[in-house]
């Protein structure tokens, strides 16, 4: 695939087992916009049947800072922004939700190990990304953040489930309500990051891990894979269910706040 605007600037290639996925938009830290989250669905609805690691990784020195500003405009002119989100209506909007979060989830999916690489920031939507993954292997200067609630929305894409599952819900309720940054050796000690490197040995690391992933018997790693997520998981598909009806709830509230400020504004 080749990497536009159109496509979320998400590029793919694939080596043997192997497939990267990249976000490749550098000069604005891998920004994405929901163009993003649709090519991301794509790449799943359409993976190979000999993919057996999928590696996703960013462009330049961060891994994603989270959404594209232009994406919180609360004007319902703006394509995918938020205004034009909450006005959907309660039900087109989850739906639409429901459509990004596909972006996201199928990285956990059957068949394959997903295995996020994380330089530089990882924020917001970009934490989450790197959350849907099953593996993280991060740089020693790599930093976490989910401050959705801090912006008065939620975290809606899959996050809050593979938070919990990574790091337990006390440390994962504390990250999501403060916002805070997460440096790459507290993540490591949460378990939120599989190995941390200093950033010149992060391809290395990166090799050595999918190397060991592909060891086993594939059918003997894709059980041993589905007994550990079944032991892991929560409910996937209600729990995606409740990020998308908390959304669209603070969609309504941020719009009905800016009605009445716009209102009193005019005095």
């Amino acid at each position: 695939m080749s990497g536009d605007p159109a496509r979320g600037w998400v590029t793919t290639s694939q080596a043997g087992p192997v497939l990267t996925v990249l976000l490749d938009r550098a000069d604005q830290l891998n920004a994405q916009v929901p163009a993003t989250w649709t090519t991301l669905a794509e790449v799943g609805a359409a993976l190979p049947a000999d993919v057996r690691v999928v590696v996703v990784r960013g462009a330049g020195r961060a891994f994603s800072a989270g959404l594209d500003r232009s994406l919180f405009a609360a004007d319902p002119g703006t394509p995918g922004g938020l205004g034009e989100l909450a006005g959907l209506g309660p039900e087109g909007a989850q739906e639409r939700i429901r459509g990004y979060q596909a972006g996201f989830r199928w990285l956990r999916q059957p068949g394959i190990v997903s295995v996020a690489v994380v330089q530089g920031h990882a924020i917001g939507a970009g934490a989450q990304l790197a959350l849907a993954c099953d593996l993280r292997v991060c740089a020693e200067e790599a930093t976490f953040a989910l401050p959705e609630a801090t912006l008065g929305l939620v975290p809606d894409l899959t996050g809050t489930s593979t938070l919990v599952q990574a790091v337990g819900y006390s440390r994962a309720l504390e990250m999501c309500l403060t916002g805070r940054r997460v440096g790459a050796a507290e993540a490591s000690a949460a378990g939120l990051a599989n190995v941390v490197v200093p950033a010149a040995q992060l391809d290395a690391a990166v090799d050595q891990l999918v190397t060991a992933v592909l060891g086993p018997d594939v059918d003997a790693s894709r059980e041993t894979a589905a007994l550990v997520r079944r032991a892991a998981a929560v409910d996937d598909d209600g729990q995606d269910a409740a990020e998308r009806a908390a959304q669209v709830r603070r969609l309504h509230a941020l719009a009905v706040r800016a009605a009445e400020q716009a209102s009193a504004a005019r005095g």
